[in-house]
């Protein structure tokens, strides 16, 4: 079975479905580019991350959110079919 995550376990900062939905939710914001997606998630409100389950950063008062290398990274990675199948 393929995994739909294309990552190596080891040294993963950010769950595939938080990044999927930063992505998404960025998307439906209105970025139509990348960097606009960088953008959008860096800019993200509190309240959306909390909602999404971005994690907390252990040493300053915010949370942990993917650079837009990351997303970049993933979704070129990515299986879309996989992904399908996972039902994420």
């Amino acid at each position: 079975m393929l995994r739909p995550d294309p990552r190596d376990p080891r040294g993963v900062r950010h769950a595939l479905a938080v990044v999927l939905a930063l992505t998404a939710c960025a998307v439906l914001a209105g970025a139509t580019s990348l960097p606009a997606v960088g953008e959008w998630i860096a800019d993200a409100p509190p309240q959306v991350l909390d909602r999404l389950g971005v994690c907390p950063d252990p040493v300053l008062p915010r949370r942990l959110v993917p650079a837009e290398a990351t997303v970049r990274r993933l979704l070129t990675r990515i299986d879309g079919d996989a992904l399908d199948r996972a039902g994420l």
